[in-house]
């Protein structure tokens, strides 16, 4: 339950005076709901305005409060504006201009009355002009601020009324208990957490205070995490150690290579203790993580045990069903699917399978972990593409089972150390960063998209050459429904340059059957071009595609055109992925795209991501629902986390957890930070 001390912060918006439903729906588009957001609500930088006597060319570009008597007005005619001029106390005029509303602009600026103007003085051909003036009457100048914090805002809601609403919300913030280790905190100089939170308020840039902030956020992450893996190391699990029988018949695809052969030897390590296994598996598309986990299921299941694999999509869940069904069909490993397809008796039969043990890995989308599943001897989950999954999530499927079973998470998108800490911090990580024997990198060109037609004459030959190939449509805007009817424009443009029978389509507003028929026949190569939008990014593999075309790349993100790029080259041999460009690409978009040509190395693209994007955006968080930080930048994360690490293991190592006094202050920084889950699991574990 959270802290009575916390609980003003967290009141609805409504509680605040003169909050009322108008102002609630407008701050709800910000996702501002509660006090606390608002508090959180930061300011983004500052007004600064000059109180000047008089109009000056040091006084050029800036924010001038001037004290002017109107003495002229000049109605513009048509679309024209209307001009006041007014002159200020070294007799200069100044053209004060309105484009619209001028009655407002002559009742606020009477003709020989003193008014006072704010505004950007500009040069206007030989005069001097401020355009839409805010005026007041001189008696109330002493109520300008000369320096005032800009807020994001939203329609209904000036930034006036934004900062009464924050500062409103900054009163709730109670004093609270320090949780930063002391000698930390003296170390770096930092005041105290609702200081810092008024301080940043009051001077957006006052670096001290929003480092502070950053750290607080990224302590209680850290912290979580480990409680998590602090309770899910308490739980006993059972040991699970293969005698080799079904592994040694395996007939692999190639030998395996120096980093598969290491974080198998990891996995079996982790999976041989009876503490449940809570490992993160990172490789790039086709670095042979499906072979591992192969591996490590058949371990479980020679120690008696059934596995269950988890994947993100329907096509991906079945990609994966069929390529283990084929390699352990023939050393009498049952393996069985269960999505939101299976129906009636085709369902029933695997849920009776997996109660009686007959079952011996299950591949699945969400659907294997609904209530009415259960399994007689779950030992080993293993859940790929990682990253579309949060913490909780993670968490469902443990209750399937007895005993905690062991886990182990894979991702395609190759995760920044930063991010692997603070997303990831209570699993231990191994990466396959060796590719197979076989695959050549991809050749990588950026053309711009005003050679078009060369680019479609080009994939002409390509098809008349026997080669198969994607193309990617541009994101239109985050709509589903926008980006697929792109997607159908392009399909129908292709299918009458090579005729409707060679071009497939398949976008995310299509029903799961219709998507895996269109997949089935470009796999088999009844198809020779699959236009997609990126729900291909994590699609089947197609070894004949050598070929992939994304229009509109710089609107993506460096690790998802790396992972649509991986979508080649499945089969050896020369694969090429073409960049089509904007023509009106910005100097950082050339760089970016530029990066693209220059390396297949997804961890060095996934940190040059992580600096243009953000950490939501790599992971899927903004997606997924998980909480972003609010305060804390990439850079804070690098910096910060691992101190804050260091942190929380030394409040539960050597400071008495959070029982000890500095432990009930941290119990209160989860529940601010809503990070009380962590908080919950210790309870019940």
């Amino acid at each position: 339950m959270r802290p009575d001390i916390l609980n003003p912060l967290f009141a609805e918006v409504e509680t605040l005076k003169g909050v009322g439903p108008g102002i609630a729906k407008a701050l709800a588009r910000l996702d501002l709901t509660r006090a606390i957001d608002l508090a959180y609500h930061l300011p983004t930088g500052t007004i600064d305005r000059v109180r000047a006597p008089a109009a000056s060319q040091a006084l050029l570009g800036r924010i001038a409060v001037l004290d002017v008597t109107p003495v002229e007005v000049r109605a513009g005619s048509g679309r024209a504006p209307l001009r006041i001029f007014a002159r200020d106390s070294d007799d200069n005029t100044l053209t004060l201009t309105f484009f619209n509303n001028p009655a407002w602009a002559k009742k606020q600026l009477p003709l020989h009355e003193k008014r006072t103007v704010i505004g950007k003085l500009d040069a206007w051909g030989n005069e001097w002009q401020i355009v839409h003036p805010e005026v007041i009457e001189p008696a109330k100048v002493s109520e300008v601020a000369l320096r005032e914090p800009v807020y994001g805002l939203t329609e209904g809601i000036s930034n006036k009324r934004m900062r009464e609403l924050a500062l409103s919300a900054l009163e709730r913030a109670p004093e609270l208990p320090e949780w930063i280790e002391p000698s930390l905190l003296a170390r770096e100089h930092w005041p105290a957490w609702r200081t810092s939170l008024a301080e940043i308020h009051s001077e957006p840039s006052a670096t001290n205070a929003r480092k502070r902030l950053s750290y607080d956020e990224i302590f209680a992450n850290q912290l979580a995490l480990m409680l998590l893996r602090q309770v899910a190391r308490r739980k006993r699990g059972v040991p699970l150690q293969g005698d080799g029988r079904l592994t040694g018949k395996l007939q692999l695809p190639y030998r395996l290579t120096g980093a598969q052969q290491r974080v198998i030897g990891e996995i079996r390590g982790d999976m041989a203790q009876d503490r449940p296994m809570l490992r993160l598996l990172q490789g790039d598309v086709g670095s042979g993580k499906t072979l591992v986990a192969l591996l490590a299921m058949l371990e479980a299941v020679e120690a008696g045990a059934q596995a269950a694999m988890l994947a993100p999509t329907e096509i991906l869940a079945r990609q994966h069903f069929g390529t283990l069904q084929r390699q352990c069909q023939a050393i009498g490993v049952n393996v069985a699917i269960l999505t939101g397809r299976e129906k009636g008796r085709a369902r029933e039969s695997v849920l009776m399978g997996l109660a009686d043990g007959s079952i011996d890995i299950l591949v699945g989308t969400h659907a294997i972990f609904q209530q009415h599943v259960s399994y007689k001897r779950l030992g080993l989950i293993v859940i790929d593409e990682q990253h579309r999954f949060g913490v909780s999530q993670r968490l469902l499927l443990s209750e399937k089972a007895e005993h905690p079973p062991h886990l182990l998470a894979m991702t395609a998108t190759p995760i920044p150390r930063t991010l692997t800490l603070t997303h990831y911090g209570e699993m231990d990580v191994s990466k396959i960063d060796e590719m197979p024997p076989g695959r050549t990198p991809v050749e990588t060109l950026v053309i711009s998209d005003g050679k078009l037609a060369d680019v479609v004459e080009g994939l002409g030959r390509h098809l008349a050459g026997g080669g198969q190939a994607y193309w990617v449509c541009p994101l239109v805007e985050e709509s589903e429904a926008v980006d697929a009817a792109a997607a159908e424009e392009r399909a129908a443009i292709l299918r009458q340059r090579f005729g409707a029978d060679r071009v497939g389509l398949v976008h995310g507003r299509m029903k799961g059957p219709e998507k895996d028929a269109v997949m089935t026949s470009f796999a088999s190569g009844a198809l020779g071009v699959l236009v997609a939008t990126t729900v291909i990014e994590v699609g089947v593999d197609v070894p004949n595609a050598t070929l992939i075309v994304v229009e509109g790349a710089e609107r993506f993100g460096l690790a998802q055109l790396h992972q649509l790029r991986g979508r080649v080259g499945r089969g050896g041999g020369a694969s090429r992925c073409i960049l089509l460009r904007g023509q009106a690409l910005s100097e950082t978009g050339r760089a970016r795209l530029a990066l693209m040509r220059e390396t297949n190395d997804g961890f060095r693209i996934a940190e040059e991501d992580l600096k243009l994007r953000g950490p939501g955006e790599i992971l899927g968080t903004r997606q997924s629902g998980e909480q972003a930080f609010k305060v804390a930048t990439p850079e804070d994360v690098a910096e910060l986390a691992p101190i804050a690490q260091g942190d929380a293991r030394l409040l539960l190592d050597r400071d008495g957890g959070l029982a000890s006094e500095r432990g009930q202050a941290a119990r209160i920084c989860l529940y601010l930070f809503e990070r009380d889950a962590a908080v919950g699991l210790l309870r019940s574990g």
